[in-house]
């Protein structure tokens, strides 16, 4: 399906947009990247054309979309968990108006298919209140409970987006993100996810040295390497399903054990003070990905340790750690 199409990658600037825009861009497509910012952590070309553009406003989702064939739609407002559950009313007010206009826009400009990236944080609270937890199954969703803000703004916009489906006829891909990590994107300033801050605190930690942890470190995860992700994307847009769908690990790991992980990449021994007031989220989380597998054929190929060693050293090479 994607060769030699005009495709829209809103939030082009960012980690997965960019990664994604790379791969649509090498296989022969024009591709047109839309954010507000640009991280500029990947430096080779990885777009036709660049639009710096506030998406919260319809004139520029009309603009973004206009002469487009498709539209992969990961622009929002976003971070780890420590900023997720910090700014919720700006989250959820930026992140409305630009899906929102976005669909509106899709629709005016008769867009051939669109991708809307959603998030495990959807899934509700009482599923994942202990750290060894069953694997969150699409149809964990409802009843809904989402832990955080953020988690309520996407699941209102996979409804939106049905919505959008079924009233207008526009084709939508939806897939549910689960921790998705890799190089190029943020590692510090507040907005970075656990394997980058972990990664980034391990750097600079001494040996033998101390680092922090948010929590107590027993909380677990599922983490999915952006390879693996933008194959899973495409594989999505270009396939017949119309449902959500989980996208991520089924591999659960502690924070403490991939902090043993990252210290083993350069045998640091450490010791960790424990932040119990930091901001931790849900206990225990992890993707069931039977459905994936099923309707795709998609599996995760990456291993956490070759993931984690690749951010490892990315960020030490940013940071002139030797």
């Amino acid at each position: 399906m994607f060769r030699n199409k005009k495709i829209l990658v809103t939030g082009g600037g960012g980690f997965i947009g960019s990664h994604l825009s790379k791969v649509l861009l090498n296989n022969g497509n024009f591709v047109r990247v839309a954010d507000i910012k640009w991280d500029d952590y990947m430096k080779e070309k990885y777009y036709s054309e660049k639009m710096t553009a506030d998406l919260r406003e319809k004139k520029n989702c009309i603009k973004a979309t206009k002469g487009m064939d498709f539209v992969f739609n990961l622009a929002a407002n976003m971070g780890g968990i420590g900023f997720i559950e910090e700014v919720a009313a700006e989250v959820m007010h930026d992140n409305v108006l630009i899906n929102t206009h976005m669909l509106q826009s899709c629709v005016e400009n008769k867009i051939k298919r669109m991708f809307y990236s959603s998030s495990a944080c959807i899934y509700p609270t009482y599923k994942q209140t202990k750290s060894s937890i069953v694997p969150l199954k699409e149809e964990h969703a409802y009843p809904a409970d989402p832990d955080n803000f953020y988690g309520w703004e996407k699941l209102f916009v996979e409804k939106e987006c049905e919505a959008y489906q079924r009233d207008y006829g526009l084709c939508v891909r939806v897939a549910r993100f689960h921790n998705i990590y890799g190089p190029e994107g943020t590692y510090k300033g507040g907005r970075e996810k656990s394997p980058a801050a972990i990664c980034r605190k391990v750097a600079f930690a001494k040996n033998p040295g101390t680092i922090n942890i948010w929590g107590d470190g027993k909380q677990t995860r599922s983490y999915c390497y952006i390879d693996d992700c933008v194959r899973g994307i495409i594989m999505l847009m270009e396939s017949k399903y119309e449902k959500p769908i989980n996208i991520g690990s089924d591999r659960g790991i502690s924070i403490n054990d991939m902090v043993d992980i990252v210290a083993g990449f350069e045998n640091k021994k450490l010791k960790r003070t424990h932040d119990l007031s930091a901001a931790q989220g849900v206990r225990g989380r992890n993707a069931d990905l039977t459905l994936v597998k099923k309707v795709l054929g998609w599996k995760p190929e990456i291993r956490l340790e070759d993931g984690l060693r690749n951010v490892y050293f990315w960020i030490k090479k940013m940071e002139g750690l030797r």
